[in-house]
């Protein structure tokens, strides 16, 4: 039980001192993080016996105070030895033992107090600093947290100190297992709610950091993208549905312009501006990641604007949006009536963008990153990477004809 627990009574010399009693004091060890007090007792250092950390019992009054540091010693004991067992799940601290000893009570900062706050910071700064989406991803996050603790520790919150290494390897296991999270998924809630641990630690709440041997990693995902004659199957295919057909061009001017969904819903008729090349371009903010984006509008994506000119409701925006989750399912029926093969969704218009129209067609690397509006070329990478597979399989295609 006190395995964890080291104490040390010891003379302190005080700042100039010559000669005279040196204060003792008593050192507090838990996992190796300490913390020290006065005893009020000082003590002339020949009569000081270091192996014992005593006074020696041959001078005045060493019985007396001997016995307070005896007590002082057994309190700090049994008060640890009474946390560990009341509250068993409990990290307990040094300085919570000497807090105990001198009569403070002892606060306790809770995970989801700090969660909590944060996600309120994060809500009163959407628009500014943060997108809607992150709000949102920051939500999720601390649900899934609650539920966890909850669910192993069978209490609605816990104390910031009791975050270890074991705690985040089972939040890991929980949302793969519980959650039936992807390990990408489990990655990025992980990655959230280790911002609350980097706020905690920075704030003196916690003095070790639990995710030092925590090491997780996001697996390379096969980005998805339409073909040439992909686009030309969506592209000839006229529905007598409005709302197929519009969700089927938006979702085309997308492909053209790299947007994803959260930013063509906002998109006005005052973001189509005309460039320094006397071009038509289209000038907005990646809601994601707040970073500007400006992209010369090739003559498919301005006929589609052109097409929804004066739309009964498109009075305020380009194109007549609906929620993200239903223009998905709209995107997946379009994608079987055009007989197309893939589970579509929105998002893949934008990888469309990068990789079939922009990347294949011989556009830099860092010309397509700054018009997909990535904060790091890395991120634009990943779409190199596809195209290189795709090359990969054409030129497999090239060799068998000429084999022949």
């Amino acid at each position: 039980m006190d395995s964890n627990l080291k104490t040390l009574f010891y003379l302190k010399k005080p700042k100039n001192y010559v000669s005279g009693e040196m204060p003792i004091y008593y050192r507090i060890t838990l996992n190796l993080v300490p913390a020290e007090l006065s005893t009020g007792i000082s003590c002339i250092p020949s009569h000081w016996n270091k192996k014992t950390e005593r006074i020696k019992e041959s001078h005045l009054d060493s019985v007396r105070d001997n016995m307070v540091l005896s007590q002082l010693e057994l309190k700090a004991k049994d008060n640890y030895r009474y946390i560990s067992e009341m509250e068993p799940h409990r990290i307990i601290s040094a300085k919570d033992i000497k807090d105990i000893l001198l009569g403070k009570q002892i606060k306790r900062i809770m995970l989801l107090d700090v969660f909590r706050e944060h996600n309120e910071k994060v809500k009163g700064l959407v628009g500014q600093d943060f997108a809607a989406g992150t709000l949102q991803r920051y939500e999720t996050s601390l649900k899934h947290t609650a539920h966890f603790i909850k669910k192993k520790y069978k209490t609605t919150d816990i104390a910031i100190n009791q975050v270890n290494h074991v705690f985040i390897s089972e939040y890991d296991f929980y949302l793969r297992s519980v959650r039936g999270c992807s390990n990408n998924t489990t990655v990025k809630y992980i990655k959230n709610f280790k911002k609350i641990i980097l706020i905690c630690l920075a704030n003196g709440y916690i003095v070790t950091n639990p995710f030092l041997n925590y090491k997780p990693k996001i697996k390379p995902v096969n980005r998805l993208a339409l073909t040439l004659d992909e686009l030309c199957l969506l592209e000839n295919k006229t529905f007598s549905i409005d709302r197929l057909e519009a969700v089927k061009d938006t979702f085309l001017f997308c492909c053209y312009t790299g947007l994803a969904y959260a930013d063509v819903s906002s998109l006005k008729p005052a973001n189509i501006l005309k460039g320094i090349d006397g071009e038509i371009w289209l000038h907005t903010f990646r809601q994601k990641t707040l970073t500007a984006t400006k992209v010369p509008l090739l003559d498919k994506a301005l006929k589609l604007v052109a097409k929804y000119k004066g739309h009964p409701k498109c009075a305020q925006q380009i194109f007549p949006l609906i929620s993200n989750q239903k223009i998905n399912a709209y995107i997946k029926e379009i994608a079987d009536l055009c007989g197309i093969q893939k589970d579509l969704t929105f998002h893949i218009a934008r990888h469309t963008f990068a990789t079939t129209i922009t990347l294949s067609n011989g556009v830099p690397i860092d010309t397509v990153s700054k018009m997909l509006g990535h904060t790091n070329i890395r991120t634009t990478q990943l779409y190199a990477k596809t195209l290189e597979q795709k090359i990969s399989t054409d030129m497999a295609i090239l060799r068998t004809k000429l084999q022949q």
